[in-house]
């Protein structure tokens, strides 16, 4: 992809279906030995960040993304003070994470400095500022070997921002049964797990590998999806504890938690996570 203008972005949403976007502008191309980034603008969804042709945030829907995979594990807490984010590269879910009075720590772990650097530079709007937070904690390094010497007990909760896990080999150990009792060793008493899980309508049997592998680690699971249009599928979130249910929060509840702890929203409160707990799992109905 070059700087002109009228170029087309073509993102593989499906195995067998693309989305075709026009692109209005390319801002910055940069490549570390892991990907290519690019920062553009997309017609209909406004600035973007891009790796290897694949969206992973726009303006115009990064919310829903986001405040979904933050926010009902945040909530699920009662006092979430120490927060481990792995992936998360544009600052965006720390953003979210740092709305939280509560939180003290938040340690963001990516693989690849290019592009955190990258994001630092030209994505203010995503990141708001949250590298700069005296909060936050970035570590470049793999986040399996992050987990497997991180101390025991130490964090509340833990969000796993990551490719999908179709995306390639590289990503598939981090949605291991083996990595999830890693996370659940230093997670808290009350310790909360959530990881976005890919697409459980295109990609139905490695969601369930997923699902699977959490739902024999942890004693209660939640699942739960919602339509990212400039992804062009489902995006699917699983939200795990051993301790507190992810169904037992009412709507009442979880917006209070947002409302004692300053937390604005742009899409999620209580009735919409009740809501799309009720509608459970997107799948093929052939």
């Amino acid at each position: 992809m070059s700087g002109e203008e009228g170029l087309c972005l073509f993102e593989p949403a499906g195995r067998s279906f693309k989305l075709l976007l026009k692109v209005l502008k390319v801002y910055a191309v940069e490549k570390s030995p892991y990907q290519e980034i690019i920062f553009a603008e997309l017609d209909g969804f406004g600035k973007a960040l891009i790796i290897d042709n694949f969206i992973q945030s726009t303006e115009a829907d990064e919310a829903l993304y986001h405040e979904l995979l933050v926010h009902p594990a945040m909530v699920l807490h009662p006092k979430p003070s120490r927060v481990l984010i792995i992936g998360g590269g544009e600052g965006a879910t720390l953003r979210e994470v740092l709305k939280h009075n509560t939180v003290k720590e938040a340690v963001m772990v990516d693989i690849d400095p290019v592009v955190v650097e990258f994001s630092k530079k030209y994505l203010e709007h995503m990141h708001q500022g949250s590298f700069n937070d005296p909060r936050s904690r970035v570590f470049i390094m793999d986040g399996l070997k992050y987990v497997a010497e991180a101390p025991d007990k130490y964090f509340d909760v833990a969000i796993m921002d990551l490719t999908d896990p179709y995306a390639g080999e590289a990503a598939k150990p981090l949605y291991s049964e083996g990595f999830y009792r890693s996370v659940k060793r230093i997670l808290g008493d009350n310790g909360v797990l959530v990881t976005q899980a890919g697409s459980s309508y295109f990609y139905t049997s490695e969601y369930d590998y997923v699902a699977g592998n959490i739902r024999r680690v942890f004693k209660y699971m939640a699942e739960y999806n919602i339509w990212i249009p400039s992804f062009g599928l489902n995006v699917n979130f699983i939200i795990a504890s051993d301790t507190l249910d992810p169904r037992s929060i009412t709507p009442g509840d979880f917006d209070k938690r947002l409302m004692e702890r300053g937390v604005r929203t742009r899409f999620i409160n209580g009735e919409r996570y009740n809501g799309l707990l009720m509608l459970g799992v997107l799948r093929p109905l052939h």
